[in-house]
């Protein structure tokens, strides 16, 4: 032990033993004050607000917040019912839905749902020739690779041809959907993919002749004394179970693969988890907060949010910096409210809903986003089916693949982004960047979210995620409605599609 290690051992342990001695004098003062006249009821204490106080509940608070916000919402709501009376019109529901103010009847959007069976279909084709191998492999990817994109294309080409057959609820129903099977049908292809390499594979020889020997090793058990029954047993339950597996290629037939395109997950497997009954009670609840909540959430749409929007048309074109930020604080209010009805509604009810139905076990649709300390964190956990299909699908075939780990992350905002735009500018028939670059600017505010967290801590990393989820959207929305106003009516009309 050196001189200088010995020496700083001393110190430390005479500053131990200053603070022991600091904590035996207060105590022994505190007793003896106590022991005074003069009746003392004063300590050593921090106030409350202070983080050395050790103070946690501020649940009253937590309450009187819930009370203000509840007050300035029915504020709002009041204000709204003034200004604009009621606008909630069901029959107007039937009319966007069903796209009779536009179009001559053809109905396109119901026509390319029912179109999206025929991909689907030729997928399964494909993978059954490259099962017997009828296909060659070479020739199979291609044939997949074509399919898919086409089925991505064929949204964009048929809604700018036969735009005016197509009401904005129907093309964006259809453009989620083909973008649902775009993902689907990738992870489909990609799994058996590997399911076929690892059959032709000499590990998939070797398992299969272990299995072989193993049936012969069985039958001579009796006379090997080295082996216990307990292991023979365990050996059979697990050859039992793997019998009772679905295995490559018995999984390609219709049913499977009109299963996964139901069931609520983007990554395909052979053997998904199953429940063992459908839950009454829960599928009960479930279909009620669907139909509930999708009217509470067209009910917003009608009588808050569409004349936010219009009345932020004319600040924003103008570029009247207070008037369109104090229309964009306004219209923020409505839109998170409805994104956070939307996020239940869509991953709770429904899911749960087709879960149930379904007998799929897997329900780990979300994790606590709300709490996410970072951009990172919440992309992660807001939207588990996304997120589980981008790591297994994209991001761990990239770095396997000998990409960074920074590059791969990218490509996956990349992909993200694309669809984002996908979702929105082909229904629109304006085809901006906004959403695609509101995403690609999550990697900046990842890094500033996560420097946030570092230097100031967690709680301000989690307020610059609800910043962006409060703020981004209802700007972007802002910028699509007036981009398309100009693309379709045009400048003149401006005054006119901007009034209520």
């Amino acid at each position: 032990m050196t001189s200088e290690t010995a020496d700083e051992i001393r110190v430390r342990y005479r500053r131990a033993q200053s603070v022991t001695r600091a904590e035996e004098i207060q105590e022994e003062e505190a007793r003896v004050r106590k022991q005074q006249p003069d009746k003392p009821c004063h300590r050593p204490r921090d106030s409350l607000f202070s983080w050395s106080s050790g103070f946690t509940n501020f649940a009253g608070l937590v309450n009187w917040g819930f009370l203000l916000l509840s007050m300035g919402g029915i504020r709002l709501l009041l204000e709204n019912f003034i200004k604009y009376g009621w606008r909630v019109d069901p029959e107007q529901w039937i009319i966007v839905f069903t796209g009779r103010q536009e179009g001559d009847g053809e109905y396109p959007s119901i026509i390319l749902l029912m179109y999206s069976v025929v991909p689907i279909v030729l997928c399964l084709l494909v993978e059954k020739g490259l099962a017997v191998e009828i296909i060659g492999n070479k020739l199979g990817m291609i044939a997949h690779i074509a399919n898919i994109i086409v089925l991505v294309m064929i949204p964009m080409v048929t809604i700018n041809v036969k735009s005016a057959g197509f009401s904005l609820i129907g093309a964006t129903a259809v453009c989620m959907v083909y973008s649902v099977l775009f993902l689907k049908l990738w992870s489909y292809v990609q799994v058996n993919l590997w399911c076929r390499q690892a059959r032709a594979s000499h590990n998939f020889q070797q398992m299969r002749r272990q299995r072989i020997s193993f049936h012969t090793f069985r039958e001579h058990a009796s006379v090997d004394d080295s082996v216990s029954n307990g292991h023979l047993r365990r050996e059979e339950e697990e050859e039992s179970i793997h019998h009772k597996l679905v295995h490559y290629p018995d999984n390609l037939h219709m049913q499977d693969i009109f299963y996964f395109m139901l069931a609520p997950t983007l990554c395909y497997e052979l053997n998904f988890p199953r429940s063992e009954r459908i839950r009454k009670r829960f599928l009960m609840r479930r279909m009620l907060e669907v139909v509930v909540g999708f009217q509470v959430i067209l009910c917003l749409f009608q009588q808050w949010i569409i004349p936010s929007v219009k009345n932020s048309l004319i600040p924003f074109s103008n570029m009247d910096v207070a008037k369109a930020t104090e229309r964009l604080l306004k219209l923020a209010i409505p839109n998170h409210l409805v994104w956070l009805i939307f996020f239940y509604l869509m991953f709770h009810s429904f899911f749960n809903l087709v879960g149930e139905l379904l007998h799929f076990a897997d329900r780990n649709f979300y994790l606590d986003w709300w709490n996410a300390n970072n951009i990172d964190t919440f992309w992660r956990t807001w939207n588990m089916p996304v997120h589980k299909w981008a790591v297994r699908h994209l991001y761990i075939p990239l770095v396997e693949a000998g990409y960074g780990k920074t590059a791969a992350g990218i490509v996956v905002f990349f992909i993200s982004a694309f669809f984002h735009e996908y979702l929105v500018s082909i229904p629109l028939r304006t085809f901006k960047t906004w959403a695609f670059m509101g995403m690609m600017a999550q990697v900046p505010l990842s890094i500033l979210s996560r420097y946030m967290e570092k230097k100031w801590g967690p709680r301000f990393g989690n307020i610059v995620v609800w910043s962006s989820l409060m703020l981004g959207q209802p700007l972007c929305i802002m910028m699509y409605y007036h981009d398309y106003v100009i693309t379709h009516f045009g400048e003149e009309l401006l005054d006119r599609y901007g009034q209520v």
